[in-house]
């Protein structure tokens, strides 16, 4: 069975995500871009936003593997849009006409609407269903490859609670939020169910991996 896998989710210190006050400007609050500095300079980072450049070494060996073997990605409400967007018919998301995940990306809302088909492979679906619902979809669609969980960490945390999470990459960036919306809540003792590894690199941040016991 393929596997479900969160990659480049960052976090601050204590924990949180994204930052409070989450608008169209400002897609991750009061936070900014700080918690992804780091991948925006690396060769990845460079190339997702269709440039060239960019550092190597480990913030980019972990990064360039957000790609690898993925079949479907799933994701919450809140990383296709701002605050509102259901209400917008005509809202196709923040990426332009073509989205870099050139696979089928549902997307969890309790307002479905009919898909969207986007240019270079993207194609959004809308659905009001469970983890494990939402899960079965997109492994269908996936075709034998594996499915990413985009995020953000609303959803992260509720398939982490359900045990539906094989490998999870973090990165703990060294910044205080003190707001927003937190990862960890709730997840006590999750580290009984994963073996944890953890690098730190020049940049400062620490990637943390997390990899299923028992699966």
């Amino acid at each position: 069975m393929s596997d479900v896998r969160v990659h480049n989710l960052s976090i601050s210190l204590d924990g949180f995500a994204t930052g409070a006050g989450q608008a169209p400007d400002a897609p991750f609050g009061h936070a900014g871009e700080r918690l992804h500095e780091w991948m925006f300079a690396t060769r990845f980072g460079h190339e997702l936003g269709g440039g060239r450049g960019g550092s190597g070494g480990g913030d980019n060996a972990f990064a360039a593997m957000h790609n690898h073997g993925i079949g479907a990605e799933i994701m919450g409400a809140g990383k296709f849009g701002p605050p509102g967007w259901q209400d917008d018919l005509h809202y196709k998301g923040p990426w332009g006409a073509n989205p870099p995940f050139h696979t089928p990306v549902f997307v969890l809302t309790h307002r479905p609407r009919p898909s969207i088909e986007m240019e270079g492979g993207t194609t959004f679906h809308f659905l009001d269903a469970s983890p494990a619902e939402a899960l079965k979809r997109a492994r269908e669609a996936a075709g034998g490859l594996d499915v990413r969980l985009g995020g953000g960490p609303s959803v992260v945390r509720d398939f982490l609670t359900e045990g539906l999470v094989d490998h999870m990459h973090l990165v703990q960036v060294p910044i205080v939020l003190g707001r927003g919306v937190r990862l960890w809540d709730g997840l006590e003792s999750l580290e009984r169910s994963y073996d944890i590894e953890a690098v730190s690199t020049p940049s400062g941040v620490t990637h943390l991996t997390f990899t299923a016991k028992n699966r």
